[in-house]
């Protein structure tokens, strides 16, 4: 076996998720496995071998400023491909601000020298506002990178990634959009945004295609395999939340369980959370002289949903729909409020407490 064979082995392609020739192509999977680099590779094959430039997309403008800008292209010139794709000509990628070069070093002169023009350019959610007067007709692949966060994502993150793409394509229709991301949390905004509804269900190396609209917008996600096995080693510690780098399983912390097996008297108050069509039965329980919040998956609609208090994201005018937990809104959500500040707050599963930390951190 030649090492071309065993590197398709060890790290991700994008071979499989192009036959779908989509319009977004969503990647996601363990952390290493290659995403970028392949996704990165293409762009600049593209650029050398048909004059297509590219856009990388990150959340933060820290994400982009020139120290961490200039790491984007590290792994393709530590492997000598930027050398290779250019038959020579270049053997970096030079940064600076928010524009990529191809570059070299030149021995004579003792300088970097960079192509006269860019063949990329970097863009910041954060800095949507900044790009509205730019064009860049010779863009053709967009990359945002990382657009997963177990941390908060930006108020009305969706559209600002919308916008942004809006001022990079303008009236054009030959652009490809990778959008890559690590398993660090299931829950996110763009799966609602775009109705992408069977995320849960997919496993690793399964492709999905969803299509939109007069236009055929098309949508592949892929659950992407690959990546090294022989640093995992290092990681083979009896934590669930080392499987995402291990194995590309989704991230999950490990949250408190129910302290005591209870009954049905003993439950003095019952409210809900919905978020992201999920149902959450939460129950404030009073045993042994302890008074804490249990909370489990229901299963059923709520039977008195104009009665009940509810907690969703969603604007709702009925008087017992709250949307902060965490910003009690009367007496009664004050006290439901006391319990997540004071962590008397226990769990059916790790699943179950991983959806209330995504709504509580979209709070």
């Amino acid at each position: 076996m030649n090492k071309q064979d065993i590197e398709k082995i060890k790290y991700y392609s994008l071979d499989r998720i192009l036959k779908e020739n989509a319009t977004y192509n969503i990647i996601f999977g363990k952390r290493s496995n290659g995403k970028t680099y392949a996704c990165l590779e293409r762009a600049i094959i593209d650029v050398w071998n048909n004059q297509k430039k590219f856009a990388i997309i990150r959340r933060w403008d820290d994400d982009i400023v020139q120290k961490n800008g200039e790491m984007f292209f590290s792994g393709l010139v530590e492997k000598n491909r930027i050398c290779e794709i250019t038959d020579g000509e270049w053997n970096t990628i030079y940064y600076y601000a928010r524009k990529f070069y191809f570059a070299k070093y030149d021995e004579n002169l003792n300088k970097i020298i960079k192509s006269h023009e860019p063949i990329g350019y970097a863009f910041a959610l954060t800095k949507t506002e900044h790009y509205k007067m730019g064009s860049y007709p010779e863009i053709g692949n967009i990359i945002f990178d990382e657009f997963l966060t177990r941390d908060a994502y930006l108020q009305n993150e969706f559209v600002l990634f919308m916008n942004t793409l809006s001022t990079i394509i303008r009236d054009r229709n030959n652009i490809s959009i990778f959008m890559l991301g690590n398993t660090v949390n299931k829950s996110s905004p763009y799966w609602r945004e775009m109705g992408l509804t069977d995320i849960e269900k997919m496993k690793v190396g399964d492709i999905q295609k969803y299509t939109y609209g007069k236009n055929d917008v098309t949508v592949a996600v892929e659950y992407s395999d690959g990546g090294g096995t022989e640093s995992n080693k290092y990681f083979a510690f009896n934590n669930p939340r080392l499987k995402m780098i291990t194995n590309g399983a989704w991230e999950l912390d490990i949250y408190p369980h129910l302290p005591y097996k209870y009954k049905t008297e003993e439950i003095v108050f019952t409210y809900f959370i919905i978020f992201e069509s999920r149902i959450l039965q939460c129950e404030i329980i009073c045993k042994n002289d302890c008074m804490f919040t249990y909370i489990h998956e229901k299963t059923g609609e709520i039977k008195n949903p104009k009665n009940d208090i509810v907690f969703s994201l969603e604007f709702s005018p009925l008087p017992n729909y709250f949307r902060k937990i965490n910003k009690p809104y009367n007496e009664l959500t004050q006290k439901i409020a006391q319990f997540y500040k004071e962590d008397k707050v226990f769990y059916q599963d790790n699943e179950t407490g991983e959806i209330v930390r995504n709504y509580i951190s979209q709070c």
